[in-house]
């Protein structure tokens, strides 16, 4: 299943702490990068787009373990923990929202983002190339 998945500004330092706990490593601390989404009311995101095995999904909203892999505590597992609060999932696209970290499956990642009310904008000329060709962070 693919998921879409649009992080607001305001949640996206602690949506890359989960993203490290939900992926494979220090690596996933860049998910959220680029802020080249925007809602109607003018609300940036960071958007990511990614495969995700059917136990994805139930395992991002189990309590969170650290990750073996970090060993060092690089993960700060309290801000991870207030993303997974905010996290919202959904079979169908659903409006993205400023206070909430909003994934929805769908097979069309510009198309659930144009679903989740969100058009692609380029902010300190950042987003004419994007993060990949789209401007969506693609696995």
């Amino acid at each position: 299943m693919r998921l879409t998945i649009a992080c607001p500004e305001a949640l996206r330092d602690d949506a890359n702490q989960l993203a490290m706990v939900l992926g494979y490593g220090p690596d996933d601390v860049q998910t959220y990068v680029a802020l080249n989404w925007q809602d109607a009311g003018g609300n940036l995101y960071a958007c990511a787009s990614l495969i995700v095995s059917d136990t994805f999904t139930s395992a991002a909203q189990s309590p969170l373990q650290r990750p073996a892999w970090d060993t060092d505590s690089h993960v700060n597992m309290t801000a991870a923990n207030r993303a997974q609060a905010a996290l919202v999932f959904s079979l169908t696209p659903v409006t993205a929202m400023p206070d909430k970290l909003t994934a929805c499956a769908g097979d069309d990642a510009l198309a659930t983002l144009a679903a989740m009310g969100l058009t692609h904008v380029v902010v300190d000329g950042i987003g004419e190339d994007g993060i990949g060709e789209d401007g969506i962070g693609e696995d």
